[in-house]
């Protein structure tokens, strides 16, 4: 299956990059969309830019509306914006398609595939949490980047692998990455 993945300006690159992990792994193919913000927090966080872009089948900057994934004649199973900043919200829920990223997300509603956002914000204004209902109004799925306890996290990539697998359930990917409620070790 090939998927979109898009890295925003938000902090959180490390769920981005165990996803592109994690889909390489399982074999599916990506098309890795960018955003300038994105690269420098990436920097910031010290991540490795190339590692994205090793893992990604093909990568796209936002500026780049070319990109397989802006138009719905490219078949995909789904687009990921992991992590996803306020900005990138409010441009998804007003339908404002202006770069590589929001067009491909406004493709994904449209042609009615999975569009998941993972905002890593905290805390919310009232007018992000309006555009987050807009959102999911619309059709995309909202994945707070918000671990779960219960699988009692030894690590900050025990943490990380539960987002990520929640993310993969959602595309229906099966993944080993963290035990689920009721499981024991």
């Amino acid at each position: 299956m090939l998927f979109v993945v898009a890295v925003t300006g938000a902090s959180g690159s490390i769920y981005a990059r165990r996803l592109l992990e994690e889909l390489k792994r399982s074999g599916h193919e990506t098309l890795l969309l960018i955003s300038d913000e994105a690269k420098n927090l990436i920097k910031q966080e010290n991540e490795d830019l190339r590692r994205f872009e090793e893992l990604a089948t093909r990568t796209f900057s936002e500026h780049d509306l070319n990109s397989p994934a802006s138009s719905g004649s490219v078949k995909t199973a789904g687009m990921i914006v992991v992590p996803c900043s306020m900005k990138t919200v409010s441009y998804i829920a007003h339908g404002m398609s202006g770069n590589a990223i929001t067009r491909a997300a406004d493709v994904a509603l449209k042609e009615r595939r999975p569009l998941i956002l993972v905002p890593r914000e905290t805390p919310l204004s009232t007018i992000q949490l309006r555009n987050l209902l807009r959102v999911s109004e619309a059709g995309a799925i909202v994945l707070p980047a918000m671990p779960a306890f219960y699988t009692r996290p030894k690590s900050i990539d025990d943490m990380v692998n539960f987002i990520v697998g929640r993310i993969l359930d959602l595309l229906n990917v099966p993944h080993n990455l963290f035990r689920r409620w009721g499981e024991t070790d």
